[in-house]
């Protein structure tokens, strides 16, 4: 049985509930893997800091991965679920929870949550991904070889490109905004990256660091009252807020071009990136080599996507009147709420 857990924090109690969640896509796939299931019982937990359409999906895609390898819930797989509701002490006190239970194999979802696991054991195995720097946020020793109890995927998104894209779709542009949360370690390597890369191509970049999400809408406002475009790296604060961004930039006219494509179906424009299911399915391969006793996380290699993707809202392009070339939409995942 899939549990859902979070966490309440109220004066000096801590509050814990288990309820059920669903996922269509993870459970279609568990469908035609019954025969092939896995001899014996595993239970696996995933920790994410919060809910939102990226970290979802990486972590549909780990279900929908592992059932293909003969791990299916609810036969011979137990598949516990924590969010930390965007609060890393819910995180670390979850990570704690989550190494007491034993479970045979643990899914970090985002940076924050996977640090606090590394920190909770050191001998359970831990598989990360959504992880932009696993070397950075000294999660392992090198993505060679991680040489410590953690493997998985990054989702370092191709910046550059992205920029390349800007320029394509708007090449009138001269200041591009950026908003981030620079205590997020995966946002402030992007923020750098992005720095680089507007310089490359002659574009000025105005940064706009935000920390908390009651404030990303009077940032977005004001960012788009600066800029020609607004560009969101794979930020956690800011998907989860995408929302506000999009109507900040949509009141004033400003574009957003996001990191992921999470971003592009709560109402971005477009991104080229990655797909977070195919890199939670790709997460679980790896996760499923480990479970198997063929591979330890020491001796992996953290894997990235090998191949990304467009992702366009053309409900998005209408309202603003952007016209979308027809190369890219005939290759791009098409959202259009």
């Amino acid at each position: 049985m899939k549990k859902l857990c979070v966490i309440f924090v109220m004066a000096l109690a801590v509050v814990m509930f288990a309820g059920c969640a669903g996922d269509e896509t993870a459970q279609s796939s568990a469908d035609t893997s019954v025969l092939n299931l896995v001899d014996g019982n595993f239970s696996i937990a995933s920790l994410q800091i919060a809910a939102h359409p990226a970290l979802d999906a990486a972590r549909n895609g780990f279900l929908s991965g592992l059932a293909d390898e003969g791990f299916v819930e609810g036969h011979n797989l137990e598949f516990d679920i924590f969010n930390a509701l965007g609060d890393m002490s819910n995180a670390h006190i979850m990570a704690v929870q989550i190494v007491d239970n034993e479970p045979d194999l643990i899914l970090g979802i985002a940076t924050s949550t996977s640090q606090a696991l590394a920190q909770a054991t050191t001998t359970i195995p831990i598989t990360i991904t959504a992880v932009t720097s696993p070397y950075r946020a000294d999660l392992v020793d090198s993505h060679e070889r991680p040489n410590r109890n953690v493997t998985g995927t990054t989702d370092m998104t191709p910046v550059a490109i992205q920029f390349d894209l800007i320029t394509r779709l708007f090449p009138e542009v001269q200041t591009v905004g950026i908003l981030y949360n620079s205590g997020e370690i995966n946002s402030a390597i992007q923020a750098d990256l992005a720095e680089e890369a507007a310089n490359a191509l002659g574009l000025t970049l105005d940064r706009m660091s935000v920390a908390v999400a009651g404030d990303i809408m009077q940032a977005a406002q004001m960012l788009a009252n600066r800029v020609e475009v607004i560009y969101t790296p794979t930020c956690n604060l800011i998907a989860a807020g995408m929302v506000a961004v999009v109507r900040a930039s949509e009141e004033l006219g400003v574009p957003v071009v996001a990191g992921d494509s999470g971003s592009v179906a709560n109402g971005a424009l477009i991104t080229y990136g990655v797909d977070y299911y195919e890199l939670g399915r790709q997460t679980a391969v790896m996760a499923a080599q480990i479970l198997r006793g063929e591979a330890q996380p020491q001796t992996m290699p953290i894997q990235s996507q090998a191949q990304y993707r467009f992702a366009v809202n053309t409900e998005t392009a209408r309202i603003l009147g952007i016209e979308i070339p027809a190369d890219i939409l005939a290759a791009a995942t098409i959202y259009e709420n």
